[in-house]
C-alpha cells in the first residue's frame, strides 16, 4: 500500500518518547522535531499509531508543503494538492490552522482562503458546485510559520488523549499523554508496586496499569480514519486484533491510589473499571501525610495540586513539605512528582536526583526525579 508522509503534534518535552514508540511500531524515516514527530508509513501505520501513540496528540498526513508570502500563492498552493484522492462528494472537510511569524498572519482569512481553494479544486475534478459535506470528517488543518505552509488532514478526530475511559474526572485532571510519559519516565517496573498517594480521577494509575500490560491506549475509542475509503476497514480490524493478541495479562502489576476526597476514590475505581485495569488498581480515601514506603519496593507517581490549579501558594507549599517528610529515600524505592512551582525542591527539602522539563499544554512544568538512597 501507498507510504505517506505522517505527523503526530506532541507536548513539548515528550519529543523523544514519541519517536521512540514510533520505531518501536515499525514506523520509518522517525524525525522528532520542536513539539512534533514526523515520519513516514502505509495505512496500516495511520491505524497502528492511532491505536498505540500513549504520548502522542493526534496523527496527521502532511499532504503539502510550500512557501506563500500572498493570499495568491496561498490559494495556489493548496489548490495543486490532489484533494480528490482523499475527499469525497459528500465528505465534509473544515478547515482549522496557525500562522506564526509569517507574513499571512491572519488565521481566519487564511482559513477562508484554503477553504476555498480546495472547493475549487473539487468542483473541477466532481464537476459540481456544491457540496453538501454530510459524509465522513476530513478535518484540514494548516500551520503556517516564517511564510511556510504546511497542510494537513487530521486522521484521529478528538485528540489521543482522549482514551474513552475518562468520561467524568476530578477538578484539573493531568491529560492522559502527560501522565503517560511521566509513567514511562519513572521507569515503572512490570510487576510493579506502583502508588499515587494524591491520585484524583486515577489517570496516572490507569496509565500505569495499561502500560504494564501493553494494552493499546486507543482500544476503546473511534478515529475519523475508520470511516475514510483510502483506509479499508480490514486495516483497522486487523490491527485491533493484533493490539488485543499483544495485551500481556501475565504480568504481576498491581497499584494503589490515595485521595483524601471519597468522591475521587470512587471516580478511580470507575475510571479504571472503564479502562479494562479495575483489577490491577486498588484504591482507598486517605491522606497524604499517611502514607509510608513500607513494601520492599515501589513506585509512586503523582501530580500534586498546586497554586495556579487548585490550592493557594501557601497550602501547594505546606503540601510539598509534607510529600519531602513522607517520600523517604528507601532502598527499592523512587518517586516522581510534578510541579510547575519553581520552589518545589526548597519545600520538598531535598534537590531531586534528576529533573525533567515538560509542557502539561502551555504551563512549564519540571518532573523531579528521586530515586538515590542515602
Amino acid at each position: 500500500m501507498s507510504e505517506y508522509k505522517l505527523v503526530i503534534p506532541c507536548l513539548l518535552g515528550i519529543e523523544g518518547l514519541v519517536a521512540t514508540e514510533l520505531r518501536e511500531m515499525g514506523a520509518e524515516n522517525v524525525e522528532p522535531e520542536n513539539g512534533r514527530v514526523v515520519f513516514q508509513g502505509s495505512p496500516e501505520m495511520i491505524a497502528r499509531a492511532n491505536l498505540w501513540s500513549r504520548y502522542g496528540e493526534r496523527v496527521l498526513v502532511q499532504l503539502g508543503d510550500f512557501r506563500a508570502l500572498s493570499f495568491e500563492e496561498l490559494f495556489q498552493g493548496v489548490k495543486r494538492i490532489p484533494w480528490e484522492r482523499w475527499i469525497g462528494r459528500k465528505d465534509a472537510f473544515p478547515v482549522k490552522g496557525r500562522s506564526l511569524s509569517s507574513k499571512l498572519a491572519s488565521v481566519p482569512d487564511c482559513q477562508s482562503i484554503v477553504k476555498k481553494a480546495v472547493v475549487e479544486r473539487l468542483k473541477q475534478v466532481y464537476g459540481q458546485s456544491w457540496f453538501e459535506e454530510t459524509g465522513s470528517l476530513h478535518q484540514i488543518q494548516f500551520l503556517i510559520l516564517k511564510d511556510r505552509v504546511t497542510v494537513l488532514l487530521d486522521t484521529s478526530g478528538d485528540g489521543l488523549h482522549k482514551r474513552g475511559y475518562r468520561a467524568n474526572s476530578t477538578l484539573a485532571p493531568i491529560k492522559e499523554t502527560l501522565a503517560a510519559a511521566m509513567v514511562y519516565l519513572s521507569r515503572v517496573r512490570r510487576d510493579a508496586n506502583f502508588v499515587d498517594p494524591l491520585c484524583g480521577s486515577g489517570t496516572i494509575l490507569i496509565e500505569a496499569a495499561m502500560y504494564a500490560m501493553n494494552l493499546a491506549p486507543g482500544m476503546q475509542r473511534r478515529f475519523a480514519a475508520e470511516r475514510w475509503e483510502q483506509i479499508p476497514s480490514s486495516v483497522w480490524r486487523t490491527e485491533r486484533e493484533r493490539a488485543r493478541d499483544l495485551v500481556d495479562r501475565s504480568v504481576e502489576f498491581h497499584a494503589r491510589g490515595y485521595d483524601i476526597d471519597g468522591e475521587a476514590v470512587q471516580l478511580t475505581a470507575e475510571n479504571a473499571r472503564k479502562a479494562g485495569v479495575g483489577s490491577r488498581i486498588q484504591v482507598q480515601q486517605r491522606n497524604v501525610a499517611d502514607f509510608r514506603p513500607e513494601e520492599p519496593y515501589g513506585c509512586v507517581v503523582c501530580n500534586p495540586p498546586y497554586g495556579e490549579r487548585l490550592l493557594d501558594i501557601r497550602q501547594a507549599e505546606e503540601l510539598y513539605g509534607t510529600l519531602g517528610k513522607v517520600f523517604q529515600p528507601k532502598h527499592g524505592w523512587n518517586y516522581t512528582i510534578i510541579s510547575p512551582d519553581e520552589t518545589f525542591e526548597s519545600c520538598f527539602g531535598r534537590k531531586a536526583d534528576r529533573r525533567r522539563k515538560l509542557y502539561n499544554g502551555m504551563l512549564k512544568c519540571q518532573v523531579y526525579m528521586y530515586y538515590k538512597n542515602p
